[in-house]
């Protein structure tokens, strides 16, 4: 099956659940890889600037007792790498000697992340892997050392289930000795949590609303955008922040022969971004099966950057 083929079943696959849903991993077009960096930029989104803080101010930490001669740094879901080159450039300084193996589904932003790596650390050996990570990183050689980055709070895209899970694969591909490291948004202001999903500009609406028309150019589909809102919401009860699409009027949308009937007001859920407090992301490191799991926060305690072993 190829990707186009994968896209289409899922998309089929999830407007016929009795609760609409939508992979977020779909977001990530050249136009949503563009709007996803907008959002990174936007003052009430504060997850960048918090983890970047970390990346920046306790780089040694996260490597302290890390003590090999040769070693890859491997990240999931790299992105365009912006965050992640400061903190190349800091091992760089203490005099580490490693490849960076970028992983990523999206080929364009993989190679933003190649040059920007070129242009600031032009000594540096980069080996981008396109694809789903969770098999590209099965390529990676396990005879090699590896720090594994899993950043953004990219973690909070899964359930607290599905997010042992997860922790269990990235353990199953990694030697004794080899070093996870997590950002994870923490539990904090509710507020200030919902701003950052709905932004004054507009501009995560954007990104929910370029999904529809990701679906229409790439599968034939005929969403009317202006038929369909933009509503985030957050329960600090359980730290779960839900993205929904909500329809405004009674309608059918086709994508080729198939046809999906949207009531006035049902929504299409497309992303969930789960927060934790520390004793939680202990106790999903026990159950993965990693021996400790350390902490280290920005100033504000908005954010963790744990390190798994």
């Amino acid at each position: 099956m190829d990707y186009h083929e994968g896209f289409l079943e899922d998309v089929i696959s999830g407007l016929s659940q009795p609760l609409k849903k939508l992979s977020s991993m779909y977001f990530y077009d050249e136009k949503g890889d563009k709007i996803f960096q907008e959002i990174m930029r936007l003052e009430e989104y504060y997850l960048p600037e918090a983890e970047l803080e970390i990346l920046k101010a306790q780089a040694a930490e996260l490597v302290e007792g890390f003590d090999h001669d040769f070693f890859d740094v491997v990240e999931l879901g790299a992105g365009d790498g912006s965050k992640t080159v400061y903190f190349l450039e800091r091992l760089k300084v203490l005099g580490k000697n490693f490849i960076y193996c970028p992983l990523d589904i999206s080929p364009d932003v993989l190679e933003t992340n190649a040059s920007l790596m070129k242009s600031r650390l032009p000594d540096l050996k980069v080996k981008p892997v396109p694809g789903d990570y969770f098999k590209t990183l099965s390529t990676i050689d396990r005879g090699i050392p590896k720090i594994i980055l899993f950043m953004g709070s990219n973690i909070g895209n899964y359930s607290n289930g599905a997010a042992v899970d997860f922790l269990k694969k990235i353990k199953s591909a990694m030697q004794v000795g080899d070093r996870l490291l997590v950002g994870i948004d923490l539990k904090k202001n509710p507020k200030t949590i919902l701003r950052a999903y709905n932004d004054c500009k507009g501009v995560t609406r954007r990104f929910n609303m370029n999904l529809l028309e990701r679906i229409n150019r790439e599968l034939g589909a005929n969403f009317d955008l202006a038929n369909f809102d933009h509503y985030p919401t957050y329960d600090p009860l359980t730290g779960t922040a839900y993205s929904f699409l909500v329809s405004m009027k009674k309608q059918i949308v086709r994508i080729g022969s198939h046809s999906f009937d949207f009531k006035d007001g049902e929504v299409i859920h497309t992303e969930v971004s789960q927060k934790y407090d520390l004793e939680q992301i202990e106790k999903m490191g026990q159950q993965s099966g990693f021996g400790s799991v350390r902490h280290f926060m920005d100033g504000r305690g908005y954010f963790s950057v744990s390190a798994f072993e």
